[in-house]
């Protein structure tokens, strides 16, 4: 709307004072910081503030590819499948030295703890079907008492 007007009152002033005046320069013609109002130091600045956000945005996306190559690496290891290349790649390119997030190691931390529990004695007997630990613990303190008691008996020890 505004263009139109300007561009109907403008073309008629320019006809009654003859062109007269300080010439403007169409829109075409002007630089990209006179365009967007900035002198050309402020529009240098601004271009370089960009270009360091974008490395920057870039440096942290890496980073987490990096964090998600870790883990998938690490289930890999963990659960003896093939390397892949890939996520190696991603983890060299941030420098190879990459740290998981503390949810992530938590959580890696958690799975490693239930799978130590899992291998261990007592895990392996929970995984007996129709075995009550409980009643299985009570018969055997109650047969070492019974073994005591029988011991104080005896008249050879």
């Amino acid at each position: 709307m505004a263009f139109m007007v300007k561009s109907m009152v403008g073309g008629q002033l320019k006809n009654l004072t003859g062109g007269l005046g300080g010439e403007e320069k169409s829109e075409s013609e002007k630089s990209p910081a006179e365009a967007q109002g900035m002198t050309r130091e402020e529009y240098e600045e601004y271009q370089r503030q960009l270009v360091e956000e974008k490395m920057e945005r870039d440096a942290q996306f890496a980073q987490r590819k990096a964090e998600r190559a870790t883990v998938r690496s690490h289930f890999r290891e963990k659960y003896r499948l093939p390397k892949n290349e890939t996520d190696d790649n991603q983890i060299q390119l941030v420098g190879g030295d990459v740290e998981l997030p503390k949810e992530l190691a938590k959580m890696i931390e958690q799975d490693n703890e239930e799978e130590e529990e899992k291998n261990s004695v007592i895990g392996q007997l929970s995984n007996i079907q129709n075995l009550d630990l409980d009643s299985l613990k009570d018969k055997a303190s109650a047969t070492l008492e019974d073994l005591k008691q029988s011991a104080e008996k005896c008249t050879v020890m």
